[in-house]
């Protein structure tokens, strides 16, 4: 009884939210002010280092080759590119693009948690390239996709140069960045847009909304999701319906589909499961390849907190994924997997 208690607590608005952390804040505000402005700046300092330190467990112990270039010129200045390339010396390498998260509001493409992501793609063989892009604070859902698709563009065009193997692409995000990947592919295989699939080999979508409007359902706990939806989309889904749904990557579903691989942590409380769940779902019933990787106990950006040995599996995994799309061959649709069958039973 008690564990259950707990558990639900731990889904609550006022945990995941971590609205506790006002209850000392306040009474300080009001009896002690010097020592709520000192508490505000340590809680701030340790909040910045623990995202600057944030990286997956498997992170490798080695140097790896960095080269940044400008693929595009704003009105908010240069947006680049950031490729990781593996040891092996080889003249065009498989590569992975990828795409941070932050809720479209936010992150960086050399994000220490991103880089760790870049590195450990990179000691696989694969040259990484992380992507800056533009953010909805100031910039609109339609900008940001058309910075990501650019970045897709010029990695294509400028192969040679970049030592890109143009015919085995792979899109990769995580969150909103696996948003991007998901709408990006979705969008273009509905309307079969054959030069902007070019060399794409697949996706990969750790923890991504698949409809937007699942981050206003009950299982999303997060202001923060909420409120960057928000800003980025200019407005709720009740008033914008149509942009939303424009703009959610099952929407654009069909048997064209890139292979996709889903991963998400079930008790993830900003992006609920059941975005992945009816993902999945509809990729089984177009009959398109995939395969969906749970860690039971995770939740969002689980594979940074969780070193356990699931999410090393997980990684690995997602490896296994990228390697299996590397080679010629007409893939099989994935099943659904015991647990998920369980889900929806439940």
């Amino acid at each position: 009884m008690l564990k259950t208690a707990i558990k639900a607590f731990k889904k609550s608005w006022f945990f995941v939210n971590k609205l506790y952390l006002l209850i000392p804040f306040l009474y300080f505000l009001v009896f002690d002010f010097s020592s709520a402005i000192v508490g505000f700046l340590v809680f701030s300092f340790l909040f910045l280092i623990r995202i600057l330190t944030q990286k997956v467990p498997l992170d490798p112990l080695k140097e790896f080759e960095k080269r940044v270039v400008v693929y595009k010129k704003t009105d908010v200045g240069d947006l680049k590119l950031d490729l990781w390339y593996p040891e092996n010396g080889r003249a065009a390498y498989p590569t992975v693009i990828y795409a941070h998260g932050g809720g479209w509001i936010s992150g960086f493409r050399n994000q220490p948690n991103n880089v760790s992501w870049c590195r450990y793609l990179a000691s696989k063989g694969f040259c990484a390239v992380s992507v800056g892009y533009r953010l909805g604070i100031l910039k609109s859902i339609d900008e940001i996709m058309s910075d990501f698709s650019d970045a897709i563009a010029y990695t294509r065009e400028h192969a040679d140069e970049l030592r890109v193997d143009p015919d085995h692409l792979f899109l990769m995000g995580l969150s909103a960045g696996g948003h991007l990947a998901l709408l990006y592919t979705a969008y273009q295989t509905f309307h079969n847009v054959r030069e902007q699939l070019s060399g794409i080999r697949g996706v990969i979508a750790f923890y991504a909304p698949t409809n937007l409007r699942d981050l206003f359902e009950k299982d999303s706990k997060s202001f923060f999701a909420r409120f960057a939806t928000l800003l980025t989309l200019r407005g709720r889904p009740g008033s914008i319906e149509e942009l939303y749904q424009e703009y959610s990557p099952i929407y654009w579903l069909s048997e064209r589909m890139r292979p996709t691989l889903l991963v998400h942590g079930k008790e993830d409380t900003t992006v609920p499961f059941s975005s992945s769940v009816q993902f999945a779902r509809e990729l089984k019933r177009l009959k398109v390849p995939f395969r969906f990787l749970v860690h039971q106990t995770g939740n969002h950006t689980f594979e940074f907190s969780q070193k356990d040995v699931k999410t090393d599996w997980i990684l690995e995994q997602t490896v296994r994924f990228l390697r299996a799309y590397l080679k010629d061959r007409k893939p099989t649709p994935s099943l659904l997997n015991e647990e998920l069958r369980k889900h929806y039973e439940n």
